[in-house]
């Protein structure tokens, strides 16, 4: 309940009775009863005011002085608000900002429980197996030899940069610094350059490109989300991943014996409204630029189909399909693939968070499909979050905080799935060492 000053016994107009200033004892109580408090439901004005209780009876007291002394015909009403009103100005004022503090007035964007569960931790400094990522960005080569430092503290065996651009022939300047740095620790994938789809014999130039990339280092092809999302040829229209204009790359992989890591869409809240039923809301409103939603842009299913006629047209080529496929929100969908498909695999990199919050069909899904899963992280070299994946997959930890090991994906914390060991070599490196023994190179 809400206090404040409410004029009691006192009539509004000049002509009622009650008007007349009453005398003696009497008059006294009366105007001391208008100064009582009364329960009401304030106004904002009326709130502001209780900020400066001390003023306003203070004020109350000199007008009480002024009508007994001074004789002066003004009601206790008119003056109670010319003071609130006063008191608002001078004192309440000043004071919002500080309302807009108060706990009640919480953000979500500013809300950060911590849990009060006390249970294991365990930490894993290391890895039981030699590890390879087979998905990381090392693309800024003056922090390759921090790399090597973090991988050696984190027991990293080799990384996979993804970042071997044909535009500009950037591939070569990361192709020499790596190769420098650890040639048998750094592995570099091509990434074409679909600017120049519209030129005559695209595919064909680009995959002679592969495979002098290929000549000089490389050892894999990497597909952006860009690709059936939002790149298009110069007529506007968008380039489909399964355009046949690229056709000959893919059949230039196979050639070469090397795998395509294909990262087509993200997760599918990106690609439902920005409201109050999205999941991954938090990241949405920091990276605007992340929503696919609207008619801007095609249907996830749309993209994803699109691939899987890729995957299907050359059964030769070994396709991985990052961050669990693209769809680790419905792992029985990505086992179907798997089923479906003897030349596609998955990477786990940027996506414990989803599988950590199943931990029970996560960890069926890994164990069944052990032989096609593969070890990676997206996340620059740093050995601190590559404990927190350990954790995930060699603990049986509960409810832990998973964004160390990525970035805060969904409010989530997860579950280690505890895997065997004969599934985490597979998955730290057994699999990997599989594609990347079916390298046959590119012809001298």
């Amino acid at each position: 309940m809400l206090w404040g000053y409410r004029q009691d016994g006192l009539a509004k107009n000049k002509g009622q009775k009650g008007h007349k200033r009453h005398k003696g004892q009497k008059g006294q109580r009366a105007t001391l009863r208008a100064l009582s408090l009364r329960p009401f439901c304030p106004s904002p004005l009326s709130l502001l005011s209780l900020l400066g209780f001390p003023l306003d009876f203070f004020y109350h007291l000199v007008s009480y002085y002024y009508e007994r002394r001074l004789k002066r015909k003004r009601t206790i009403m008119r003056n109670s608000i010319l003071a609130r009103s006063c008191v608002a100005f001078l004192v309440g004022f000043p004071l919002v900002f500080l309302l807009s503090a108060q706990p009640g007035d919480l953000k979500l964007k500013d809300w950060k429980p911590r849990s009060q569960l006390i249970v294991n931790e365990t930490k894993v400094l290391r890895p039981k197996f030699p590890v390879i990522d087979i998905h990381n960005h090392l693309g800024r080569l003056e922090n390759t030899k921090q790399y090597l430092e973090e991988m050696d503290k984190a027991g990293i065996w080799k990384c996979v940069s993804l970042d071997g651009n044909s535009a500009q022939d950037r591939f070569k300047e990361h192709l020499k610094a790596s190769m420098a740095a650890a040639p048998d620790r750094f592995l570099v994938f091509f990434r074409p350059d679909f600017s120049k789809i519209d030129e005559p014999d695209f595919g064909m130039k680009e995959a002679q490109r592969l495979e002098e990339a290929v000549r000089l280092g490389a050892r894999g092809l990497k597909i952006a989300k860009n690709l059936g999302l939002t790149s298009r040829d110069k007529s506007g229209k968008l380039i489909t991943v399964d355009d046949p204009r690229i056709d000959p790359i893919w059949a230039k992989c196979a050639e070469l014996g090397i795998p395509v890591m294909v990262h087509v869409t993200d997760p599918k809240a990106f690609f439902t409204p920005l409201d109050e039923y999205n999941e991954r809301y938090d990241e949405l409103m920091a990276h605007p630029d992340w929503s696919f939603y609207g008619e801007k842009y095609p249907k996830k299913e749309e993209i994803i189909n699109q691939r899987n006629r890729v995957i299907a047209r050359h059964p030769k080529t070994i396709f991985i399909g990052a961050h669990v496929g693209n769809m680790p929100e419905e792992l029985h969908t990505v086992g179907m693939w798997l089923d479906t498909y003897p030349n596609f695999y998955v990477d786990i990199d940027a996506r414990i968070s989803e599988l950590g919050r199943q931990p029970y069909t996560a960890r069926r899904f890994l164990i069944k499909y052990q032989d096609r899963v593969l070890f990676g992280t997206d996340t620059a070299p740093n050995a601190e979050s590559y404990r927190v994946y350990y954790r995930f997959l060699e603990t049986d930890d509960e409810y832990f905080d998973p964004s160390g090991g990525h970035h805060l994906q969904g409010r989530w914390n997860i579950y280690g799935v505890y895997l065997p060991d004969q599934v985490l070599e597979k998955i730290y490196n057994k699999n990997a060492l599989k594609i990347l023994a079916m390298f046959k190179g590119a012809k001298q």
